[in-house]
């Protein structure tokens, strides 16, 4: 991890990490929280289909990824899926048609910083398939895929690695 050594509050070159969750400042009393950061993550599904996107920027490049993001300060999961969605696709949804299944934790690591977040997975049933917009700076592609044919290799994070195992075990 890319690690702060300035304090934010006297400026001098005190701030020392404890390794898990905070930063502290000997010198003011300064303590700075690295919190857990809420993103969701939607399966967007057609009888046994899923859709997939690809990721076109880094982390996990070229990667497969399930639609989503990060959860914008005063915003709801729901909200911040229906956001993303838009955003990604745009994919306009119904926020009380989406189904909440788990969360897990993750690590999204961005410009050497690792990043703890909370990801939150929702399920969005279609009655049909759809093509979209794809948002082309986040996203090099985006396809439906038979559950049976989801490669968990191919999965860009951990936390979705982990989701679709169980996910794929009780739905196929």
């Amino acid at each position: 991890m890319k690690i702060l050594k300035f304090c934010p509050n006297c400026g001098k070159e005190s701030l020392q990490w404890d390794g898990e969750k905070k930063w502290s400042c000997p010198n003011c009393n300064f303590t700075l929280y690295n919190n857990v950061a809420g993103a969701v993550a939607v399966v967007i599904r057609h009888q046994n289909e899923i859709y997939l996107t690809r990721r076109n920027q880094e982390p996990k490049k070229g990667k497969l990824d399930l639609p989503g993001g990060f959860v914008d300060p005063k915003e709801s999961a729901e909200n911040t899926c229906k956001r993303e969605l838009f955003e990604e696709l745009k994919l306009e949804i119904d926020i009380p048609n989406l189904k909440y299944l788990t969360s897990l934790p993750n690590v999204y690591q961005y410009k050497e910083i690792d990043y703890n977040t909370i990801d939150l997975f929702y399920e969005y049933q279609v009655s049909e398939k759809f093509e979209v917009d794809i948002e082309w700076v986040e996203i090099s592609e985006a396809q439906w895929f038979p559950i049976h044919e989801i490669n968990l290799e191919d999965i860009a994070f951990e936390s979705q690695k982990t989701f679709f195992k169980e996910y794929l075990k009780n739905n196929i």
